[in-house]
């Protein structure tokens, strides 16, 4: 058995609100970085919640940004270079699920 399937469902709750309130205050974050580290970002967060709760995307995307995307977006959301995207593409691409 993985060992993250030994985390009660309370624990690993408090870890993704944690998560999810820091990831609200690192506005300076940006989603395409995530994307070139980590192969995943906020849109990815609240993709998982969409499918994981059968809720509607722009609901899900509340729940993680605290705020409607649309608004996240224009506030926080500068334009992506040419290398914070060839990143993103080539860290995505060790996504392998």
């Amino acid at each position: 058995m993985d060992p993250i399937d030994t985390i009660d469902d309370a624990t690993a709750a408090a870890a993704f609100r944690r998560l999810v309130h820091h990831l609200r205050h690192r506005t300076d974050a940006q989603n395409v970085d995530l994307m070139g580290l980590a192969g995943f970002c906020r849109n990815c967060l609240s993709d998982w919640v969409m499918e994981a709760g059968d809720l509607p995307k722009e609901a899900a995307r509340e729940a993680i940004y605290g705020m409607p995307y649309a608004e996240w977006k224009a506030t926080h959301q500068a334009e992506a270079t040419p290398e914070q995207l060839q990143r993103m593409h080539e860290s995505v691409a060790k996504n392998a699920h």
